[in-house]
């Protein structure tokens, strides 16, 4: 190492790595799994999952199920943003 090198080695501040704790793991996501499972939720993916079904049995249709699957968003980001913000850091 230089004399230069080794100089500003002295004096630069260098920041200690922070322990891996393993995989990180989205707290949204987490919420958003737990708030699928829940009985409101649950009863909007099921409309959506028909009217899947309806939509892809017919050959030309203009249905589109984009009001179920809005709901269905909905009802889960809705129920996980309740938690979601106690878990920032």
């Amino acid at each position: 190492m230089s004399w230069l090198g080794n100089f500003v080695s002295r004096f630069v501040i260098k920041a200690k790595a922070e322990e891996d704790d393993g995989d990180i793991v989205d707290p949204q996501e987490v919420l958003r799994n737990k708030c699928r499972a829940k009985p409101k939720c649950l009863t909007l993916q099921e409309k959506l999952e028909t009217c899947n079904a309806r939509v892809r049995s017919r050959r030309e249709t203009t249905e589109s199920c984009a009001e179920e699957l809005y709901d269905w968003f909905h009802c889960v980001d809705h129920c996980a943003a309740h938690d979601l913000f106690k878990q920032l850091k």
